[in-house]
């Protein structure tokens, strides 16, 4: 396939997330997808050998290779990991439970974790005010950025400032403020002052009267890496003393990334990074090459323009997602970031007595959706993630069942059962859907009832 044709495809697939309306977390999964696929195709090589040998090994390691490469990874770091690879395998006796696929697999991903980092590396936050400075190229998201990193800081109990140094590009300052009055968090600017060595001083002297605990600097970026830009974010850094140094790095660049980032590393040291845009015309490779280049930790991963699509980098779980693995541990925490524990309790109690009913299951259909996209959550468990690549599943599954339940009455939903013919007529009418869509939904939702009426039953007998 020619690179405009395979371009083209891309887009097209890009296009289709879009026009699904699907969450910015959708990219972080597809950006790995092709990188997966060869993955897989890489370990396929070993599937029904009874031992590992040199032969199969390096037919194997040469597929993962080229994989990495095509994923846009630095071939010389490419050739270093399948080299530890090899090595690591050829020095391993299979046991009966394990097939060599499986064992190769498993290398693979202790060696893909230590190229990724191996720990979380959380943000420190010390001093008063802590100082955190960002960093990067124009057009990488630092400012899209910088408001979410502000809100996550702020629901974990902090008093974030939000300052406008990026004096040069038009409207930059204005985006900070429409940000902090759409988070409820202050932004500092000084529009008469173009020194944004100045404004930085400012802001930290107002964080103290102000009694914030935290200030983020957005500063300017450039088209390209630039001496003067340098020299005014080192004079930044040097001024303020920040506890932070984030570089915000644009994926869609690939290995233009990694470059500029040790650009920026023997400028300012930075201590984390922060991989933007996600997106389908990404392959991943920045983010495998990034952290082993600048021997820096890569903090965040930041997608799209909602202010919620901020997660923090786990090496472990990145590297268990691109080898189809899934990720039960991010699930779980995003069920808990939702789940309303008093209302949980209430339901738990509802379920015990048999008394769940349609408005009960319209809530919880409300907090699943709160979650993220529903492929996206389904790509977490393992072994899901293969089998529904292919299939369409849209957030809109929700919306007939939605539409269904608010065109009942109150009596309606509290006792389906006296759901008749005539009732379903009106509710169809009153929904956009047909009777046939509503007798599956109160069949579905009975049999539903039962189990859970079943499985509470037996945590009694249990308990």
């Amino acid at each position: 396939m020619s690179n405009v044709k395979r371009k083209a495809v891309v887009r097209r697939k890009k296009d289709r997330f879009i026009n699904s309306s699907l969450d910015d977390f959708t990219f972080a999964h597809y950006m790995f997808d092709r990188l997966s696929e060869r993955l897989e195709g890489a370990f396929k090589t070993l599937k029904g050998q009874g031992r590992i040998s040199e032969i199969n090994v390096a037919e194997t390691v040469k597929e993962i290779r080229r994989a990495l490469v095509e994923a846009d990874v630095n071939f010389k770091l490419a050739k270093e990991f399948t080299n530890k690879v090899k090595e690591e395998a050829l020095g391993q006796n299979v046991v009966t439970s394990v097939s060599p696929g499986q064992l190769m697999t498993k290398i693979v991903y202790d060696e893909m974790v230590k190229l990724l980092g191996t720990n979380t590396e959380n943000i420190r936050l010390k001093g008063n005010p802590s100082v955190i400075l960002i960093s990067g190229l124009q057009g990488s998201g630092k400012t899209t950025f910088t408001g979410k990193l502000s809100k996550q800081l702020k629901s974990q109990g902090n008093t974030p400032l939000l300052v406008a140094c990026d004096v040069y590009r038009p409207a930059a300052i204005n985006q900070l403020q429409v940000l902090g009055e759409q988070l409820e968090i202050p932004v500092f600017a000084d529009l008469e002052s173009k020194e944004p060595i100045e404004i930085a001083q400012k802001a930290i002297q107002q964080a103290k009267i102000q009694q914030n605990n935290v200030v983020i600097i957005d500063t300017a970026g450039r088209l390209s890496v630039d001496q003067e830009m340098m020299d005014e974010i080192a004079e930044i850094k040097k001024i303020t003393k920040p506890h932070e140094i984030l570089f915000v790095v644009d994926s869609m660049t690939g290995q233009d990334a990694v470059n500029t980032a040790k650009t920026f590393n023997d400028v300012l040291d930075f201590s984390g990074v922060v991989l933007t845009k996600l997106d389908g015309d990404t392959r991943g490779g920045a983010a495998l090459s990034i952290k082993s280049i600048v021997n820096k930790p890569i903090k965040y991963i930041s997608n799209g323009e909602k202010m919620d699509a901020l997660d923090v980098f786990h090496p472990d779980r990145m590297a268990s997602r691109i080898l189809g693995k899934g990720d039960v541990v991010s699930l779980v925490e995003k069920a808990q970031q939702v789940v309303d524990q008093k209302e949980a309790q209430r339901l738990q109690k509802r379920i015990r007595k048999n008394e769940f009913d349609l408005e009960d299951f319209y809530g919880q259909i409300q907090q699943i959706k709160k979650m993220g996209n529903i492929k996206d959550l389904m790509k977490m468990v393992p072994g899901v993630g293969k089998a529904i690549k292919d299939v369409d599943i849209s957030d809109d599954s929700f919306k007939s069942i939605e539409a269904i339940i608010s065109s009942m009455t109150a009596e309606e939903k509290q006792k389906p059962e006296i759901v008749n013919g005539s009732r379903k007529t009106r509710i169809a009418a009153g929904s956009g859907t047909n009777v046939s869509e509503i007798n599956k939904l109160l069949k579905q939702f009975s049999e539903m009832k039962k189990m859970m009426k079943k499985m509470s039953g037996r945590k009694i007998k249990n308990s």
